[in-house]
């Protein structure tokens, strides 16, 4: 009996920690980006990088001066932004050639506004992570313009559940 109690206090003690759940870390909870590609016009399977480019998001028609994306640093020929989760269609506008006026302080450049819009769904990841939200159903409209440098928009991915594929595919 004595040697009994020893093996059966183990047993129960590998049992109740061979039962538990891994650490509560979240890797993989991130809710994803809109990508866009941005492409030769003349040939739409060619990247074409744009110059100066500069993103700025725009929330009632008032231009956010803390949100911009891509600060002219580089010329991307791809880049990801977020949407809203707390609306269904995020407005921004892209500014191609963007750089500050010396004398006026004011930013130039050719802007063209791009509204998106979507459906918001959200998607438990695990117990640590939480939900996430992806977007389905997305669309793009550019008002049209006369100085319009984006000629052509299509969605390749209409519904945003990753940031490792394009979704949109810009032409200029």
């Amino acid at each position: 009996m004595k040697k009994i109690l020893p093996i059966l206090l183990i047993a129960c003690f590998l049992i109740y920690f061979s039962s538990c759940e891994k650490d509560d870390i979240c890797v993989e909870g991130d809710t994803p980006l809109l990508v866009i590609g941005f492409f030769d016009i003349a040939d739409t399977a060619t990247a074409k990088e744009v110059p100066s480019l500069r993103i700025t998001a725009i929330d009632n028609n008032t231009v956010l001066d803390n949100d911009s994306f891509n600060d002219r640093a580089t010329s991307p020929d791809s880049l990801s932004v977020p949407l809203r989760i707390d609306a269904t269609n995020t407005s921004y506008a892209f500014i191609m050639d963007s750089a500050d006026d010396a004398e006026t302080e004011l930013e130039t450049g050719n802007s063209d506004t791009l509204i998106i819009s979507y459906t918001n769904r959200e998607a438990f990841v695990s117990r640590a992570c939480g939900f996430v939200m992806n977007y389905d159903g997305v669309s793009i409209a550019l008002p049209e313009s006369a100085n319009n440098w984006i000629q052509d928009i299509r969605i390749v991915q209409s519904t945003v559940e990753n940031s490792n594929n394009i979704h949109v595919k810009i032409f200029h």
